[in-house]
């Protein structure tokens, strides 16, 4: 329990580090410093990765599969690009929640740190209750693989999707139900008193709300996605969390760029597709660490090379037909 509470006292170093040092002033991010901080934390991730080979040589840490040190370090490794990979479609939500309640740019690192935690509570519960299905229940695998697989064929088939419009959500509805919204903002507070002395929501708490409600939705797929990796909890747990880490930089990193990479939602296809079958075929198939790991960098690594060389084009013609 000791690495356990380590490292999330880490995690809330790292966080209180976040708001009260390096973004204590609200601030528009720019790319260049989004895109710093992405690199910073891509590059630690990649390093816990030998703490974790360090761990499992030790008796540190529990380790219930048997994992050799290197192969625990190649299932953190995939794990960590499975999440990153998966984050994708959720900047894009992200980006039509912050337009539709107007967030000013300055603001919406605070709604992300926020939601940020949030999402380190829910996915932990998320990966506990997962684990331990798995392992009480070896049935369940076949379940998480049905399921991935049908999430691939369905993003493969579904063609346009339909736009998302959070103020017609059943998120914000209830929300309303429950207190008071109002339009206005009072920099970037959550709460304010209106006029006539009753405490309301700005828009910045309801964003916060939607996009906290959204990971957990997008949850439902990483979680078994990445358990089809391993089922060790130490390893499904801090992998997500570098993932959700380093998602907020990622955002305002990818936010003005996503058209660009229009192409690497086929790379999310191949690797639910993958991790599905794994998870379908353990029992017939035993697919190596590096194998696992090298298609699934193949795969984001293709998806990201013939986005950048069709992207635009496909831009092009997409302003053509408008």
């Amino acid at each position: 329990m000791i690495v356990w509470i380590l490292f999330l006292l880490a995690v809330v170093f790292i966080l209180a580090l976040d708001l009260g040092v390096f973004n204590k002033t609200p601030h528009i991010i720019s790319t260049k410093e989004a895109s710093k901080w992405t690199l910073i934390w891509v590059t630690l991730s990649f390093l816990f990765s030998g703490v974790i080979y360090w761990l499992y040589t030790t008796d540190y840490i529990a380790n219930p599969d048997h994992l050799k040190p290197a192969v625990a370090s190649m299932k953190f490794i995939t794990g960590y690009l499975i999440e990153l990979s998966l984050s994708v479609d959720n900047i894009f939500v992200i980006a039509i929640i912050f337009a539709s309640f107007k967030i000013p740019q300055k603001y919406q690192h605070r709604v992300l740190f926020w939601g940020i935690l949030g999402a380190v509570i829910f996915r932990g519960l998320m990966i506990f209750f997962g684990v331990m299905l798995i392992n009480k229940f070896a049935w369940t695998t076949y379940i998480f693989g049905i399921f991935l697989v049908f999430t691939a064929v369905k993003m493969l088939f579904s063609g346009e999707e339909e736009d998302f419009h959070p103020k017609d959500s059943f998120i914000y509805k209830a929300l309303g139900k429950i207190i008071p919204i109002t339009s206005e903002m009072d920099h970037q507070k959550f709460f304010i008193l209106t006029e006539k002395g009753k405490k309301a929501a700005t828009p910045l708490f309801v964003a916060l709300i939607v996009i906290e409600v959204m990971d957990v939705l997008f949850a439902v797929d990483s979680v078994p996605a990445i358990l089809a990796i391993t089922s060790d909890p130490f390893l499904v747990f801090s992998s997500n969390i570098f993932a959700i880490l380093g998602l907020r930089s990622m955002y305002f990193f990818l936010a003005n760029m996503l058209a660009k990479f229009s192409y690497l939602e086929y790379s999310l296809v191949a690797i639910l597709a993958f991790v599905g079958l794994k998870m379908l075929l353990h029992d017939f198939i035993q697919v190596p660490e590096w194998a696992s790991l090298a298609f699934i960098a193949l795969s984001l690594l293709v998806g990201i090379l013939v986005s950048l060389k069709f992207g635009k084009e496909k831009e092009l013609t997409d302003s053509d037909m408008e």
